[in-house]
């Protein structure tokens, strides 16, 4: 089934204490079209600017990502500098211009309206009501934001989360957005606020999918090396989106399972900056990972 994802789409300039790239693609919109375009079809909604380069067009295109809704503005596309230390789950921020992205408004076209998965990745939660209400009711609706948003509309996420089935949050985000320290709690409040499902990422320390009757936690995947995270949570929605898209299960069971096929996006994304490992990786590589994440939170009880 078809899986729609509205977000940013970017220049990234990244440092970490293994290398340093500039201008490479990113955006929320990106990582996640990426990572859900192994499973299923994308439509991918965003906007960049007459200065977004072609090669970039054609890596999405080569992915049957469908560009029909990307709007390419008068202007510069959207760019974010910033660097990681050696604790890689916080990034630290130089530089972020707007330019083209600061008056988008998302336009679905009609092709798109149908689509059965949507993925709302990290924008201001006015714009994320705009496009829902644009579609037509999809079998699945998810939903991401930041600290910013919590911070500067509140009322207007409050009100987005109400219209979703499953809610993307940070442990940070959860905290701020709840007001609590105890992810549980922050979880439990979520869930009242409206949608069927809260998972809360917590990183290298994996993530935690809450129902209003079930509790499931992955741990995150164990690497020897990681180059750069950005990208990771988006990657991590992507492969979350397009398993439950091509499988069409929405159970508690396979939602499970498409935690742990987020799992391995995220760390597939991780072993290299920008897109760089996802544009590499083989789906054998995929399902022999996936396997042997399953083989890694199996145990059996005790006779």
């Amino acid at each position: 089934m078809s899986i729609l994802v509205v977000g940013s789409v970017a220049l990234d300039s990244v440092t970490t204490p293994f290398g340093e790239v500039k201008d490479v693609l990113g955006g929320s919109a990106i990582y996640a079209s990426y990572a859900a375009s192994f499973y299923s079809p994308v439509n991918l909604v965003g906007v960049v600017g007459k200065d977004f380069p072609e090669q970039y067009l054609a890596l999405l295109k080569e992915r049957k990502i469908s560009l029909d809704g990307l709007q390419i503005e008068e202007g510069k596309t959207f760019r974010w500098s910033g660097y990681y230390e050696y604790d890689m789950n916080q990034a630290q921020s130089l530089c972020t211009e707007l330019n083209v992205f600061s008056t988008f408004h998302p336009h679905i076209p009609e092709q798109y309206r149908s689509s059965q998965f949507v993925f709302l990745a990290n924008i201001d939660p006015e714009l994320q009501i705009e496009v829902l209400k644009q579609v037509k009711k999809p079998l699945l609706s998810i939903l991401d934001t930041m600290n910013y948003w919590i911070h500067s509309k509140r009322q207007s996420l409050l009100k987005v989360i109400s219209m979703v089935d499953l809610v993307l949050l940070n442990d940070n985000e959860a905290r701020q957005l709840c007001n609590t320290p105890n992810l549980v709690k922050a979880a439990k409040t979520v869930l009242s606020y409206g949608p069927k499902i809260v998972i809360i990422k917590k990183g290298e320390h994996g993530s935690s999918m809450f129902t209003n009757s079930t509790v499931f936690s992955a741990p995150a995947y164990p690497l020897e090396m990681i180059y750069d995270p950005t990208g990771a949570g988006d990657a991590f929605a992507g492969g979350l989106i397009g398993h439950l898209a091509v499988s069409g299960d929405l159970s508690d069971n396979n939602i499970r399972r498409a935690v742990i096929a987020g799992s391995v996006m995220a760390s597939f994304d991780v072993e290299d900056f920008s897109l760089n490992r996802l544009i590499r990786l083989t789906q054998e590589e995929l399902y022999a990972r996936y396997r042997a994440y399953r083989m890694l939170i199996h145990f059996d009880d005790q006779e």
